[in-house]
């Protein structure tokens, strides 16, 4: 593959490339931006698996609900059963959780799986590929949540093309401001992508960036007309009758990678200890797959020190139940709702999807040139190592990286052989 010059350009006119220190500082207040800016973290989780012994590891976690696998791998004592002693510690933001990956202060975390390609390629950092993906946490379970105000653009994977037409007629409307959670992650692509498929002249569209749990609460005062975000965020939206779900990210591209197990290199490198840690976190996404435990689930990480949000908001949509808001019928999904293991189907580092998405940096215009794909993969997904822990759990691993896939939303298929194909779509 080309070894072409990576070059980022500036966050695009009209789009908010603060998203350090100084955006934290503007959102959230003073007290939460001094706890990102000084590394100050807040320990969690219970004692209930035991101390595991002496090899202690930190990991860190944004409240959401696909944080899941990390805490039940606690609250279930997995972890402590292979001799781990790990604290989780909830992190500010995403900014916050890339700066104490590299800094050392945490081994690994509940991380967007775009954020090491978006940190290797300047969009969202120095260049480092030392954040390196082990595995993938979930698939689906995200949403675009606008205000109520545009219930009219309708539940567009339900409807499709027509309600993508209705959100461009509302987006060209005039200046719109769309929040997401960190620049090249996960939340930013599915939003430009979504944007992107209605056609909506990007130019009036502002994007900036607000952590996970402050969502509602800025689109309750006005500062945003909709938000990409993950669960339960999306759920409270509705609860509290300020928005509505327009699209599910699983009606985007169903399956699609979202969280990952992001550890630093040093971390990366203790490779008997991060094994034990994946061996865990599988044991902990196979228990979370049998739906018969959500609600426990939900009751669990539900609690003030790790998601702080209604049980029943959480739950519901673990169980696929979605309560749409704006008049919008509900919809039930089955098998691709939020899923933490899909036999063995969710959690193998693709590098296909690595690729994916520096392919849709280039095509958005967040860099100028092909970034170099086989380098950056090569450097951040660990996929021989999970390869190794897969076979020890009895884990069977999918024989479909680097072959062609479909993302829903606009039927496009993706070849990862060929991303250059994909940068020149509309």
């Amino acid at each position: 593959m080309r070894n072409d010059r990576v070059a980022a350009r500036p966050y695009l006119s009209g789009m908010n490339n603060d998203f350090g220190r100084r955006s934290f500082l503007r959102m959230a207040g003073g007290a939460a931006a001094a706890a990102s800016i000084g590394g100050a973290l807040t320990a969690c989780g219970s004692d209930s698996g035991g101390s595991g012994g002496g090899r202690k590891v930190k990991l860190g976690f944004i409240a959401l609900t696909d944080c899941a696998s990390l805490v039940m791998a606690k609250e279930l004592g997995y972890f402590a059963e292979r001799g781990l002693d790990v604290q989780l510690i909830k992190q500010a933001n995403w900014a916050a959780t890339r700066d104490n990956l590299l800094n050392g202060q945490i081994d690994g975390a509940h991380c967007l799986f775009g954020m090491p390609f978006s940190v290797a390629t300047k969009i969202g950092g120095n260049g480092s590929t030392d954040l390196k993906i082990a595995m993938i946490l979930n698939n689906n379970g995200q949403a675009i949540t606008l205000k109520k105000e545009f219930a009219r653009a309708g539940d567009a994977g339900r409807a499709g093309r027509a309600d993508l037409a209705a959100a461009k007629a509302l987006l060209e409307q005039g200046p719109t401001t769309l929040a997401m959670t960190f620049p090249g992650g996960t939340h930013d692509v599915w939003l430009r992508y979504w944007l992107k498929a209605t056609g909506a002249d990007l130019s009036k569209a502002k994007i900036i960036t607000i952590p996970p749990p402050q969502m509602v609460a800025n689109m309750k005062v006005g500062t945003m007309d909709g938000y990409c975000v993950g669960e339960p965020w999306g759920a409270v939206a509705v609860q509290q009758g300020i928005g509505f779900t327009h699209l599910t990210t699983q009606d985007l591209w169903t399956h699609h990678p979202e969280k990952a197990l992001v550890v630093n290199a040093a971390f990366a490198a203790k490779q008997d200890v991060l094994a034990d840690v994946m061996g865990a976190v599988l044991k902990a996404s196979k228990w979370l797959d049998d739906l018969g435990n959500r609600p426990k689930a939900a009751e669990t990480i539900g609690k003030p020190n790790y998601v702080n949000a209604p049980a029943k908001d959480i739950e519901s949509r673990l169980l696929g139940k979605y309560t749409m808001g704006g008049g919008l019928p509900d919809r039930a999904y089955t098998g691709d709702q939020m899923v933490f293991h899909r036999d063995g189907g969710t959690n193998l580092p693709r590098a296909s999807y690595g690729i994916w998405f520096m392919a849709q940096y280039q095509r958005f215009g967040l860099l100028e040139s092909a970034p170099d794909y086989k380098r950056i993969t090569d450097a951040i997904i660990l996929s021989d190592l999970y390869k190794q822990v897969a076979a020890k759990e009895g884990v069977a691993v999918p024989d479909d990286d680097m072959k062609p896939f479909e993302v829903k939303l606009d039927k496009a298929e993706f070849d990862p052989k060929r991303p250059e194909l994909e940068v020149k779509r509309a």
